[in-house]
Order: C-alpha cells, then sequence, then structure tokens
C-alpha cells in the first residue's frame, strides 16, 4: 500500500502523509451484526480517575466484535471483505465459515479477498491458517499468539507485528517478540501464521496536533516544564536539566534512556529467555 505526502497547502498538511486505503480495502460497509457502540472512557476508571493518562475526546466510533480465539476449528473460512478497524491499526476482514456463520478475523499481510483459511491442527503452513505451535516450523513468522492455551490471541496483534519461531524444546515453543525478548510459551498455544497486516502504519506522520485529538491522544507534558510538586523532574529558573543521575516518571520509578524498568519478581520472568534490548534503537 502507497503513502500519499499530502501538498503543503496548510502548516498542518506540509508535514502530513496518508495511506491510500482503496488499493486495499475492499470497500464493504461494517457487518451491523458485529459491531456495537462504544463508550469513550477517557482512560478514567469506575471512580472516574484517570488510570491511564493521554487518554480523552476523539471520534465517536463503532466497535467491531473481532475474533481473537478462532476457536472454530476444522471449518474452512472464506475471506469477504478487507475493512479498516477504527479500534485497532491491522486490517480486518469478515471471515464467512462454510457453515455459513460470519465472523470478523485481523488479517494477514498479502490477503485478498476470496482466499481461504482454516484453524486445524493439520493446516497447511500457510498465511492466515492457524496451528498449535509445536505443529509450526522453526523460522515461521506468527501473529495473534496465545499465552494460554484457548485463552485468545495476545502477542503480536497490532499492525506489521510478528513473533518469530526461533526453537522448540521440553514443550515449550521459543518466540523471539516485536521488542525482541525471547520467550517461552507452551507448544500447545496456537497462533496464526504469517505477520499482521498494514506494516506502512508506523510510516505515517500525522502533521497536526490536532489529528492526534481526532483519534482521542491528548498531549504528553515534558517532566522538566512542570513544578516541583509535580514531577521530580520540575522547577528550577529558565530551562533547566533535571538535576538527576537517571530520568524518572512522575512516580519517582526509574523510566527510558536505556534503564530497566522491569519488576524483580514479575510473574513471567520464568519465561522469559532472553530480555529485550533497552535504549535507543539503532
Amino acid at each position: 500500500m502507497s503513502i500519499k505526502k499530502l501538498k503543503p497547502r496548510t502548516a498542518g498538511t506540509r508535514a502530513a502523509s496518508r495511506l491510500v486505503y482503496r488499493e486495499v480495502l475492499s470497500g464493504h460497509k461494517p457487518t451491523k451484526s458485529l459491531i456495537k457502540g462504544a463508550k469513550s472512557r477517557g482512560g478514567r476508571n469506575s471512580q472516574g480517575r484517570v488510570t491511564m493518562r493521554h487518554q480523552g475526546g476523539g471520534h465517536k466510533r463503532n466497535y467491531r466484535l473481532v475474533d481473537f480465539k478462532l476457536d472454530k476449528k476444522n471449518i474452512p473460512a472464506r475471506i469477504d471483505s478487507i475493512e479498516y478497524d477504527p479500534f485497532r491499526s491491522a486490517f480486518i476482514g469478515l471471515a464467512v465459515y462454510r457453515d455459513g456463520e460470519k465472523r470478523y478475523v485481523v488479517l494477514p499481510a498479502k490477503v485478498a479477498v476470496g482466499d481461504t483459511f482454516i484453524v486445524s491442527e493439520t493446516a497447511p503452513i500457510a498465511p492466515a491458517n492457524r496451528l498449535p505451535l509445536g505443529k509450526i516450523p522453526v523460522g515461521t513468522f506468527v501473529y495473534n499468539v496465545e499465552i494460554k492455551p484457548g485463552n485468545g490471541g495476545k502477542i503480536a496483534r497490532s499492525a506489521g507485528n510478528y513473533a518469530e519461531i526461533v526453537a522448540q524444546d521440553a514443550g515449550y515453543v521459543h518466540l523471539k517478540m516485536p521488542s525482541s525478548e525471547i520467550r517461552r510459551v507452551i507448544d500447545t498455544a496456537w497462533a496464526t501464521v504469517g505477520e499482521a497486516s498494514n506494516s506502512e502504519h508506523r510510516l505515517v506522520s500525522y502533521g497536526k496536533a490536532g489529528r492526534s485529538r481526532w483519534k482521542g491522544i491528548k498531549p504528553t507534558v515534558r517532566g522538566t516544564a512542570m513544578n516541583p510538586v509535580d514531577h521530580p523532574h520540575g522547577g528550577g529558573e529558565g530551562r533547566q536539566g533535571r538535576g538527576l543521575r537517571r530520568a524518572k516518571s512522575m512516580w519517582g520509578k526509574p523510566t527510558g534512556k536505556g534503564q530497566k524498568t522491569r519488576r524483580p519478581k514479575k510473574y513471567s520472568n520464568v519465561f522469559i529467555v532472553s530480555r529485550r534490548k533497552v535504549g535507543k534503537r539503532k
């Protein structure tokens, strides 16, 4: 899919770019039985307190009921449409099973309307087919990967993401994550072959602050611009350095700049074979 750079008619369009969706999407309207209204909570919990910063506003959207479990096994399905989902970066498609049931699924790259897939332990290794990790050979790219069997895909679901199977050992499969971390996952967990669609998503430039607000993303204020009561980096006359050896978050915890931020006693530490590379990406 190509990226269109807008003509610099205004300051907001000077640096803006957009994906040319008509090259990929099939132009179908959402299936009414698979959408529902979604209420925006603006990053607040049931008590009205902000628990996730930088969220709020944004355009009203309908939520698509996407099937991440894909528990309809041994029945072939045909991809009937390729559609945009405002709640995720990858494209979704309407899967019509041979018995007539319809479900939305996250599509892999290089898929077209009319292609078929199947969820089966004996499925061939082809994009969009779903198998247990133990049945997929080493070196294969997978996405929408389960952590616990039957619990639904949790890993590598956003645009262009995939995990690579690097080893199989003692009932576990070693997966190289998009973050470069290598993690053990039980080999009876299921995964979809291929990589998530819309890999060009990360190359788009919004061009202006308002476009972020349309998407429900609120601005991020630098800690150095705050007062000392609000942030460890705050205060000082004029523009100041942070005055600390290590960068800290608003709550005084280490953050960014190559520092390790993972909890020492996190429950999933036993499944990590190799930690992710921290710091600036080369």
